[in-house]
């Protein structure tokens, strides 16, 4: 459940201020939870909610540090991608949601010291992208948008089917908790 999202100042800003809300949907929806919980399966889905944590902070990590700045690794293997959905021996939710916040902190000053949005970068030659395809730095800032609001969706159903609290009371304790809202 996205909140109010603070008023912006220009483009970028506005962009970095969404990408924030969805990064705390996440962040409520896993709220209170242990390891165990954050873990578990409620649903039909496979999806868990610390898996989730841990698959948007790497797809960050890998469009802004990756892609936009040229340091990408090369791409893993399926094994990996599986992997970037659950927790590994010596991970922890903590862990990954701190390791996030470093991203995002990442995130905000690689995009505020670029010059503008409109320079591009070529997508790593891998199956699912178009060949020779370039995007710019506001198509990956989109794209992160997108990304991390359908996992935020998905977020809110697993937590409710967890626990039954849905986003309407997770936005209500963060707010009592004086937790950021987005």
């Amino acid at each position: 459940m996205p909140t109010v999202v603070r008023n912006e100042t220009d483009e970028r800003d506005a962009l970095l201020a969404y990408l924030e809300s969805q990064r705390a949907g996440v962040r409520r929806a896993v709220m209170g939870l242990d390891d165990a919980q954050a873990t578990s399966r409620p649903s039909a889905s496979e999806l868990n909610l610390a898996g989730l944590v841990k698959h948007l902070a790497r797809t960050e990590e890998g469009w802004v540090q990756g892609v936009l700045l040229g340091r990408e690794e090369k791409a893993g293997s399926q094994d990996d991608y599986v992997n970037g959905f659950r927790l590994l021996d010596g991970e922890t939710l903590a862990g990954w949601l701190d390791r996030w916040a470093v991203i995002a902190r990442e995130t905000e000053t690689a995009l505020l010291a670029l010059p503008g949005l409109e320079g591009t970068v070529a997508l790593p030659d891998t199956p699912w992208n178009p060949p020779g395809m370039k995007v710019s730095a506001r198509w990956i800032l989109l794209h992160l948008i997108e990304e991390t609001a359908r996992h935020a969706g998905h977020a809110d159903i697993v937590r409710e089917s967890l626990d039954g609290r849905t986003a309407f009371e997770l936005v209500d304790l963060a707010a009592r908790e004086g937790r950021p809202m987005g």
